[in-house]
């Protein structure tokens, strides 16, 4: 373990009760944020975003577990190396991050990226994850209906990150961050100006602004061709906003026939960003399903 020493640009945003350390993985330095005491959770965030995405969930929840809010490789203050955005990988840091915190079985929260991360990760190791919460995301498992895939024009815009050179441009600008943040959020009040500020100064810096092209760049290149034969064996409860703008109910239609366990909730008047539009039904959820007591 490590005390927080991250040379990254943009200001760590304070929480109360949240505490900050790094943990080496797989050669990285990743960036912990951790509230709380009982059971661990540990919470993936989504793109564009970091730890600062749970700040309406941690008040709520860490009267009932130890929160342990992870920057994947790349994002927030976790180092930003030029390789590694593979999500298979990505979830393998996951796993290497669990064992450096010696941590054996976790329960799991996950957000977009951070969603698809943890199925990954479940997948591959699923006696390490009692319990997943997986928000706003289409389960990278199973194969999609014809009638899912209308919707893949929703996607395009992955296309303009994943791009060389001009993906990087369009993250560091500092506009298309928070346009993107607040167009896919129902509620027009998820994210204040200091919210927007935290996300788009932080991927600003060159090195971040690259991964995040990586990150959609091995997807759009890779990943989003591959057939998924994978099984979900890990009890998981998905909360889907009805009002998303990229990720639809319909889209998820017949997954539940590759998970041993997959109940899939829809939310009313809900956009994508789950835990900030919605944190009450989140923190309900994740102390009823994850049983948090």
């Amino acid at each position: 373990m490590h005390p927080l020493s991250l040379a990254a640009p943009g200001e760590l945003p304070t929480l109360e009760g949240v505490a900050h350390r790094t943990a080496e993985a797989r050669g990285v330095r990743f960036h912990l944020a951790e509230a709380g005491a009982g059971p661990p959770v540990l919470l993936l965030h989504g793109w564009p975003q970091h730890w600062w995405a749970w700040r309406r969930v941690v008040p709520l929840l860490a009267p009932h577990a130890r929160l342990i809010m992870l920057d994947l490789r790349g994002f927030g203050w976790s180092d930003a190396p030029p390789r590694g955005y593979g999500k298979e990988g990505m979830a393998e840091d996951v796993l290497a991050v669990l064992d450096a915190l010696g941590l054996e079985r976790v329960r799991m929260i996950g957000h977009d990226w951070g969603a698809w991360i943890a199925f990954l990760a479940c997948c591959a190791a699923p006696e390490r994850v009692e319990r997943l919460l997986a928000l706003g995301i289409v389960p990278p498992v199973g194969r999609p209906r014809p009638r899912a895939l209308a919707g893949v024009w929703r996607l395009a815009y992955q296309l303009v990150l994943a791009a060389p050179v001009l993906g990087e441009r369009v993250v560091a600008s500092r506009r298309f961050v928070p346009w993107l943040l607040t167009a896919g959020a129902a509620d027009a009040g998820a994210f204040s100006r200091d919210d927007l500020h935290a996300f788009a100064a932080v991927l600003a810096e060159p090195a971040r602004a690259r991964a995040s092209a990586r990150l959609y760049r091995t997807f759009v290149t890779r990943e989003a061709w591959r057939a998924r034969g994978r099984r979900l064996r890990v009890p998981t409860l998905l909360m889907l906003g009805a009002r998303d703008p990229v990720v639809r109910p319909a889209m998820v239609a017949g997954r539940e026939r590759w998970a041993a366990d997959l109940t899939v909730e829809v939310i009313p008047g809900c956009g994508h960003f789950v835990p900030e539009e919605r944190p009450e039904l989140v923190a309900e959820r994740a102390r009823s399903f994850l049983r948090l007591g």
